[in-house]
């Protein structure tokens, strides 16, 4: 996932819909790596890019990614990441 990341890094937010799609699938790769906490502040950058964005995509991505860290609430950050961006 370093390679992920570092390419991600180097991304411009300019491309804020594809940025949001690409750290979903990292947010992704870390809850199969059991990196919860990763996970949560993934998907919590995914959210800040597409908000905005015209693209349902994304925001589909992301509410299976927050379904997905709800069994995980009494993580903090995971926590906040669900009272923050509450859906349903």
């Amino acid at each position: 996932m370093p390679v992920l990341t570092n390419a991600l890094n180097l991304y411009s937010d300019d491309h804020a819909r594809d940025k949001a799609l690409y750290l979903s699938w990292l947010a992704t790769a870390y809850l199969t790596a059991g990196e919860v906490e990763h996970a949560a502040v993934t998907t919590g950058r995914a959210l800040e890019l597409c908000t905005g964005v015209a693209s349902i995509r994304p925001r589909q991505r992301i509410a299976s990614l927050l379904d997905q860290l709800r069994p995980h609430a009494d993580l903090p950050v995971v926590r906040d990441l669900l009272l923050e961006h509450a859906v349903g």
